[in-house]
């Protein structure tokens, strides 16, 4: 039976229920007594009047979307590309830049502002935008937490926040967005830990939330996300090992876990993964051998990268089954034996092979040449034999690097060379080639970078390097090179060059790159004369006799009778010059210690018991330092011996002779005498002699720990807060000797605890003068030195190419002061994103000091107080004097920071920093109970 009315009910802004009724039978009895055509007429009648019934529902939602699109643009302060001006009431908010609506609701669907440089944060408001699937906001500035009210948007399957600086944790609604498919949260702030309520987004492909700062372990709920194709977690802080489950993730194409402090072996489910094509561990801490059969467990393998780990063994042959790889990376491991890995057919793509510092050796294979897109090839650091295969030569597709430096290759370079025309990277150091440099390597037109230092290459550099005017560095130091230093060199554009150590003759060319003492060496070739004074080589007076030479020629050919007279004046000019070479010294860079005696290798040997490690007291970048007992006397000295074979060593060994040669103060290290010599297998060895500082330096006082001590020695006690203003006084005293009372003002350069040494009345006594630089009395003077102070203490204008300053040295002084106080290094790891020492201190000033400086500073002096009964009787009066040194630590960090200011013309003035400092002094000597023998001030 068919009812005679029915009633459809329907929901007017979201309360109100209107019920329309419809007489069903009326209906049907229209339809059988009337026309057609005039049902037709009233039944669209019917649907328009719920048409226009349902309107209000739909203006509302439209309603909000608008709004919400309106409280994200309040929520942008700064907008560069303009995009968000269309974001007014003159157009739909459809039409709007970067908005996207579904045709059906006008509902808005995508929201894409990504690289448009916006800065600003992300509006709660987004949450109400319901029909969002997509959200691209990657590539601004966006600041603040991820919203919760993300958690909102259900229909949400892509979203794209990386590279802005979002902070916070991850929020765990967005657990609610199942229909999730994409992640991007990498490049941002964010801490904590991925919250396991993610485990819920079932249907994620694509998760990337690498540099960030996220802890704890690798999440193992990604284990449960099956449908997962890419992980990015590296650059982050998490630990622990990776887990096993992962092997689950059968769609797992990419996994990177790069740079984090994973230990322990990859789980063997890992190599299970069929489908991947992209595992990149690089820079942790994981060990074992990798599986003989890891090529065949892993055949669509692209990019296999696990540098910079522990890992053993050797390299499986296997990998010669992968014909996918693009690039296999097992550089700085502790992988040993051949290379074995069959070169020969599948591996036709290969692009990049790095093998650098492991324990490989025997050849380099020569089936290598059969790899015919291969770009970069890196092999150095290791213990390869033999001669470089030609076949190496034939790939045309070596365009980036060839790295075979610090092994054991013998032979000579092949000319084949030259038909690398577009590598630009060649680096053949540090092996036993012998013969002449190819002339083909002319015909590497591309070079950029040439590397072929401490071989035994000999005779002329080839004229064919005059086409390589792409060439930037080129160093062919410690070889057997002869010749003149040829004239092409002055054309090429080379930002560095080094030839020092080999047998080069004749006047040093004054153009081009020589114009610049800094930019060129040409130490240790005897023969060479002329060039920039900088050098401080002699004149070229053979040149200057055949000019004078010409010259009479010409005289003579126009006036017979002047003749004679010409010749008497040559030879009485020839007479002058002869006296005054053999009246001069020989240039040496340890004539003030002519006073003293000179010591042999052979007795410095025999001081430091041939060197041993039980007398090695010190490392620096050119130099180890050992104690030693020399004879006869038996007086205990330290002994710096320089590594020669450091670039930059003898630079360093002649600016310190240079420095201390006239120098004298109770508070710099005092120089007892040196050597210049050659060792028992003829080569060049020089050393300086110094008195010995039994307390060792400041570094090992500041940061007490194992790792300062040898197995006799005990980690020493904390400094007291008088003992530190007494050290800090000292060095102060120094800093102003150098740069004020010399003949000369010198600048250190250097500046920070492990320089700084202490006698056994625990008086300072700066040292190691090796980068110090005299202030040029003229501007714009070369300087030689080009290593400018250690990260952390450099003055920041440094970093930036600016010349050596008294400021300098007062900054470095500076950030000492601050360490002293504190107890952290300007290296510290919580020193991260932008904040530095002075900003750790200057927030903590003044007060919250008490919270950052050194804990040991006050309570060593109520130790004290406790110990001698003064602490229960004199309860006020130390309070007081308590109270003073909190004081004069607040003085002292207001110095540190005074220093270290980032500008040199905001930085105290040395006889400020004077004046302060000896206040604090007194200040100290007069409240702290600790003791020092010595005086602090001289």
């Amino acid at each position: 039976m068919v009812p005679c009315f029915t009633a459809v009910p329907i929901r007017l802004h979201g309360k109100t229920l209107v019920f329309i009724e419809i007489n069903i039978k009326s209906h049907i009895q229209l339809c059988q007594k009337q026309d057609r055509m005039v049902f037709m007429i009233y039944l669209s009648i019917f649907l328009h009047a719920i048409a226009l019934l349902l309107c209000p529902v739909i203006l509302a939602k439209n309603h909000t979307d608008h709004l919400a699109l309106l409280a994200i643009k309040s929520a942008i302060s700064h907008d560069p590309q303009h995009v968000l001006d269309s974001w007014n009431t003159s157009l739909h908010y459809c039409q709007w830049q970067g908005v996207t609506c579904g045709r059906r609701h006008l509902r808005v669907t995508k929201l894409d502002l990504g690289s448009r440089g916006i800065v600003g944060s992300l509006s709660p408001h987004i949450g109400n935008l319901s029909f969002l699937s997509v959200i691209s906001l990657e590539n601004n500035t966006l600041k603040g937490v991820i919203p919760p009210q993300l958690g909102n948007l259900f229909r949400l399957q892509e979203l794209y926040l990386m590279n802005n600086s979002f902070e916070g944790e991850v929020p765990a609604s967005l657990s609610n967005c199942t229909r999730l498919d994409e992640l991007w949260l990498s490049r941002n702030k964010l801490v904590g830990k991925l919250p396991h309520q993610l485990s819920s987004l079932v249907n994620l492909r694509i998760i990337t939330f690498h540099r960030n700062d996220f802890t704890g372990g690798v999440p193992s709920f990604l284990a449960n996300l099956t449908s997962l194709e890419s992980i990015s977690a590296g650059n982050n802080h998490l630990s622990g090992s990776v887990p096993h489950a992962l092997g689950q993730l059968h769609n797992l194409q990419e996994i990177g876990l790069m740079r984090n402090q994973l230990y322990g072996m990859i789980p063997p489910s890992l190599y299970n993964l069929t489908s991947l094509r992209i595992l990149s561990f690089t820079d942790n801490q994981l060990s074992g051998d990798l599986p003989k059969d890891i090529g065949l467990r892993l055949p669509n393998i692209e990019r296999f990268q696990l540098p910079g780990n522990k890992f053993t063994g050797t390299i499986p042959f296997s990998f010669s089954n992968c014909s996918n790889l693009v690039e296999l990376t097992l550089s700085a491991n502790h992988f040993t034996g051949k290379i074995n890995i069959n070169f020969v057919g599948n591996l036709s793509l290969l692009d990049e092979l790095r093998l650098l510092d492991n324990r490989l050796e025997g050849q380099i294979p020569a089936n290598l040449g059969n790899c015919g897109r291969l770009a970069s090839l890196y092999l150095s650091a290791n213990n390869l034999t033999g001669p470089i295969p030609t076949e190496l030569f034939q790939l045309s597709y070596l365009s980036r690097v060839l790295d075979l430096s610090h092994n054991r290759l013998v032979g000579p370079l092949p000319q084949d060379i030259g038909k690398l025309k577009s590598l630009t990277t060649l680096d053949m150091s540090h092996n036993l080639l012998v013969g002449e440099i190819p002339y083909g390597i002319g015909s590497c037109s591309s070079l950029e970078n040439l590397d072929m230092k401490a071989n035994s290459f000999q005779g002329l550099i080839p004229l064919s390097m005059s086409a390589l005017r792409g060439l930037r560095n080129l160093d062919l130091s410690s070889n057997n090179l002869s010749g003149q230093i040829p004239r092409f060199l002055e054309q090429l554009n080379l930002s560095s060059l080094n030839l020092s150590f080999n047998n080069f003759e004749g006047e040093v060319p004054m153009e081009g790159i020589f114009k610049n003492a800094s930019a060129f060496a040409v130490y240790g070739n005897s023969r060479l004369c002329g060039g920039l004074p900088e050098l401080g080589l002699p004149k070229c007076a053979m040149s200057a006799r055949s000019k004078k030479r010409s010259h009479v020629s010409r005289v003579i050919l126009i006036v017979i009778p002047v003749f004679s007279f010409l010749i008497i004046v040559v030879a009485l000019s020839l007479l002058f010059c002869w006296k005054r070479r053999t009246t001069q010294t020989p240039p040496t860079g340890a004539s003030f210690i002519q006073p003293f005696s000179r010591v042999s290798y052979g007795s410095i040997l025999k001081a430091t018991n041939g060197f041993s490690r039980q007398n090695l007291i010190g490392i620096g970048t050119f130099s180890k330092v050992y104690k030693g007992i020399l004879e006869p006397d038996g007086v205990t000295v330290a002994i710096k011996i320089l590594n020669l074979e450091n670039q930059g060593a003898l630079k360093s060994f002649m600016a310190e002779c240079e420095a201390l040669k006239n120098i004298r103060h109770r508070n710099l290290v005092k120089i007892i005498t040196s050597c210049s010599s050659v060792d028992f297998q003829g080569n060049d060895f020089k050393a300086l002699i110094y008195e010995y500082m039994p307390n060792g330096n400041l570094e090992r006082w500041l940061h007490p720990s194992s790792e300062h001590e040898t197995e006799t020695e005990e980690a020493p006690r904390r400094l007291s807060l008088r003992e530190r203003v007494t050290i800090a006084t000292d060095v102060a005293h120094a800093i102003h000797y150098l740069h004020q009372d010399g003949e000369t003002p010198i600048i250190h350069c250097d500046l920070k605890p492990s320089n700084i040494l202490l006698d056994s009345d625990m008086v300072a006594h700066i040292g190691d003068f090796g980068l110090a630089k005299f202030l040029p009395l003229k501007p714009h003077q070369s300087s030689s030195i080009g290593i400018r102070g250690t990260t952390g203490y450099a003055a920041p204008e440094y970093g930036v190419g600016n010349e050596m300053t008294k400021e300098g040295d007062i900054y470095s002084f500076g950030i000492l002061l601050l360490e002293m106080i504190t107890g952290r290094r300007p290296t510290d790891p919580i020193f991260q994103e932008g904040l530095n020492l002075h900003g750790y201190v200057k927030m903590a000033l003044p007060d919250r000091l008490k919270e950052i400086i050194e804990p040991t500073l006050l309570s060593i002096d109520e130790d004290h107080m406790e110990a001698t009964g003064m602490k229960h009787g004199y309860r006020m009066d130390e309070a007081r004097k308590l109270k003073r040194l909190e004081e004069s630590m607040i003085l002292l960090a207001r110095i540190g920071l005074a220093c270290s200011m980032e500008s040199p013309r905001e930085r105290m003035d040395m006889s400020n920093m004077m004046h302060e400092l000896d206040n604090i002094y007194k200040m100290v000597q007069n409240t702290s109970t600790a003791s020092r023998g010595g005086g602090a001030v001289g």
